[in-house]
């Protein structure tokens, strides 16, 4: 019997799958077994998970796209193991991944529920590394989940199955942030531990569902509305990003529309100010502007720590 249930979702990105899938299978921890979960893709999906002929691989198909939440749902009701791992069909694992989360979940107390990881930025375009995240933070991360998504995507956690008897599957309502939302309703019950590594390739892309800004403004929205005692600086900033996102992608009406939310949550902040001033340029203006910024902030950027 595995220890380990890996639950990949996948829709249309068969060759970023073939590299998941690679991934996990060149782990030096090999005790799990692999439920790749097709939602509804209408590709060679199927094909490239045969291809690998192994017996360890289980595949699950929904007949319709139900979306990232639905597809990782089935996988962990279709899931043996006492332990349970994500991996999105676009990241990488590094071959030590699951051995380190492993080790520190089984030498922790019974409260620690779930082991995440850092992981480095990879442009799927070019291959180069953009940016690295190594976390610090453990314990009681309720607090620090109030301001931000400090844990970071599916696939930097590994966690205990009782973690979803005890506060229930992602939020399939949720058009994105379902992760940052698990992860808030986990920390109300159980403690976290980290592998303070970069143990993933997170790949940036443009078919990626943190860069279709409408789904980020509703899940934005949701979230506002379902954690209304949460500080209002984090719904801030949240807005100040997508507002820039908007801009630089041309729609200055909905980034504007972003930053003037912002300002309604902290009036007296100057940073969406400052963004709203630099969208009267229009869209080119304004993404000249923040290209200068990146480039001129770029050799002073620390490596991001939790």
């Amino acid at each position: 019997m595995p220890q380990v249930s890996v639950i990949i979702p996948t829709r249309n990105r068969p060759d970023f799958l073939r590299g998941a899938l690679l991934s996990v299978l060149s782990q030096t921890y090999q005790n799990f077994e692999i439920i790749v979960v097709d939602d509804a893709s209408t590709d060679n999906t199927s094909e490239i998970v045969a291809a690998f002929n192994d017996e360890r691989i289980t595949l699950l198909r929904h007949d319709t796209n139900k979306g990232g939440s639905a597809a990782r749902n089935t996988g962990i009701l279709a899931s043996k193991c006492d332990y349970i791992a994500f991996l999105d069909d676009d990241d990488e694992w590094f071959p030590e991944k699951l051995a380190k989360q492993m080790h520190i979940l089984l030498a922790s107390p019974p409260e620690v529920g779930c082991v995440y990881t850092g992981y480095v930025d990879v442009s799927s375009s070019s291959g180069e590394t953009i940016g690295e995240y190594l976390p610090t933070k453990r314990g009681d991360l309720s607090k620090d989940l109030s301001a931000a998504n400090c844990v970071g995507s599916a696939s930097s956690v590994l966690l205990k199955r009782e973690c979803f008897k005890n506060i229930g599957l992602f939020d399939e309502s949720l058009p994105c942030s379902q992760d940052y939302d698990l992860w808030i309703r986990i920390s109300n019950e159980f403690l976290f531990e980290c592998v303070p590594e970069a143990l993933f390739k997170y790949h940036i892309h443009e078919n990626k569902i943190s860069t279709n800004l409408d789904a980020l403004t509703r899940g934005l929205e949701i979230m506002a509305t379902k954690y209304r005692d949460y500080p209002l600086s984090y719904y801030h900033e949240q807005y100040i990003d997508l507002g820039i996102m908007y801009c630089l992608g041309g729609d200055i009406k909905k980034g504007r529309r972003a930053f003037f939310k912002a300002i309604k949550l902290f009036p007296l902040q100057f940073r969406a100010y400052f963004n709203l001033g630099l969208s009267l340029f229009g869209a080119g203006k304004f993404r000249k502007i923040k290209e200068a910024e990146r480039k001129a902030f770029a050799c002073f950027a620390p490596v991001k720590r939790a």
